[in-house]
Formats: structure tokens, sequence, C-alpha cells
């Protein structure tokens, strides 16, 4: 069983692709409109925080240029699925596009997200990630409470999100941690973003599998980015902010095309003018 449930593992090993672009351009509001809705701001303070942090999500963008050649900024490896469950991976892997196992991605020193029952793996066996700095967990509120109990021996603080976040982060050695919700909460144990870009309403099936493709993207290029792009800031925070933001557009983008009946798959046809509106506009 357990070697079933590893088999399933959705655990994308970051290393790059360049997002293939839209074959249409969707325009939305100019920039400062899309800083205000992406996060939960309270002071003036805070609306230049995050002002500087989306602006450092957008440095470490690579330019497209002509004289780069197919596989030369990397590759994606998208571990995940069985006979039963085959969307998680297609969707991780076409994010990917569009924007090793564990050991040995360790081993190699490569980046890695982990998702869905990569998650449960984490839960019943912490060790496996315990201060793999390269690491990103993406769980949702289930997947997230199950990891606290496993790491911290007790109950998320419903109370305090953003603290829960952050000790867990800092209990697996400082490995970020994107509890997905509402709201979305990124630590790296020191310091925690919130994200709340208006999406919409509706939930589709396999939406996380689309952060976490994209963040395999944005993780490598956060990583490859000189240190003066990302002002000191810790690349993977910087790359899961990103992620979480493309995956919030996307879906906000599709649901107005789509209202209810949007699926995972309409987001997919978003990535390209989503991204532009972000982080290209």
């Amino acid at each position: 069983m357990a070697a079933r449930l590893e088999a399933r593992a959705a655990v994308a090993v970051a290393a790059v692709v360049a997002l293939l672009s839209a074959a249409f351009a969707l325009y939305g509001p100019p920039r400062d409109s899309v800083v205000r809705r992406a996060f939960s701001l309270r002071t003036a303070h805070s609306v230049k925080q995050m002002e500087d942090a989306l602006q450092l999500v957008r440095n470490i963008v690579p330019a497209l240029t002509g004289g780069k050649h197919k596989g030369q900024a990397g590759r994606i490896g998208i571990v995940g699925g069985c006979q039963e469950y085959t969307g998680a991976p297609y969707f991780a892997a076409i994010s990917a596009l569009k924007v090793g196992i564990l050991e040995a991605s360790k081993a190699k020193d490569i980046p890695v997200v982990i998702d869905a029952d990569g998650l449960w793996l984490v839960a019943q066996r912490p060790a496996v990630i315990l201060g793999y700095q390269k690491a990103v967990l993406t769980p949702n509120h289930m997947e997230f409470s199950r990891l606290h109990q496993a790491v911290l021996s007790g109950p998320v603080d419903s109370t305090d999100p953003r603290g829960s976040v952050l000790r867990l982060s800092r209990a697996l050695g400082n490995v970020t941690v994107v509890l997905k919700g509402e709201h979305d909460l990124i630590s790296d144990g020191q310091q925690v973003l919130e994200c709340s870009l208006e999406g919409s309403s509706r939930r589709c099936g396999g939406q996380g599998d689309l952060l976490s493709g994209s963040l395999g993207v944005m993780a490598y290029w956060a990583l490859l980015a000189e240190t003066e792009k990302t002002d000191g800031s810790r690349p993977l925070l910087l790359a899961a902010l990103g992620a979480c933001l493309l995956t919030r557009q996307c879906n906000r983008q599709a649901f107005q095309k789509h209202g209810r009946s949007t699926t995972t798959s309409d987001m997919i046809a978003e990535v390209g003018a989503a991204f532009r509106e972000l982080f290209e506009a």
C-alpha cells in the first residue's frame, strides 16, 4: 500500500522549460490594481511591502530570446499518478510546460515541489524532507492539519493560521510551506506572505496541480536569478508567491468566461494571458 501511495505522489521536480504564450491576449487592470487585489493589506507599509514582493517576482522571470534552443533552459520531471489517477501529473506537467524521486533529487540538490499523496508520505516520515530547504510543500487545509499533527504533535491553532504555517516551516527546518485556501499563506520559517488575489468561488479538481507545475518552473527561475534581482529574499518564497498569483489569475479569467462550468483545462488555457497580466504587462 505504501509503495502504491509513493508511486502516486505528485512530486514536481523543478528544472525549467519556458512558459508558452497563449493564442490571444486578455488585457486587464493596470499593475497597481493587480497589487491591491493580490494581497491582504492593512497598512501603507504593507502596501509598499507587497508591491516590492511582486516586483521581485517579476524580476526572476527570464526574458524570452531567439538565441535559446529547446532544453537549454532545463527540464521538468513529474512523478505522480497511477492507473486510476492520471489527471494530477498531466495538469502539473502541462502547467510546467506553459510556465528523480525525492531522495535522488536531494542527492543532486534539485528543488522539489511536493503535493497530494507526496504530503501523506512526508506526514508519515517527516525526516525525508527535514532541513531540505529546496523543498516546497503545498498542502490544502486537511493535508496541512495532518502535517501539523505529525510534525508538531498537536492540532492547528485555528485562531492563528499565519503562526501555524510559520511554526510548521520552522519545525521542518525552514522548508517553504504554501497553505492553500481562501487566502494562500506562504512561509519559509522566517516570514509569512498572504496572497489573496481575487480568483473565483469555483474550485476545480486539478487546480492545485496547476499550482505545483507552475511552481516548479518559478522555483528554477528564482534559484537561477542573480541576488540583486531577489534583493536578498528567499528564492522559493518568491517562487511560491508567483505560482499562487498565477493560479488565482487563471481561475479568475476562466470563471469570467465559463462560470460554474469552469474546469482546470479552462484554467490552463488562460496561463499565457494570466502570466502577461501579472508579470509582463
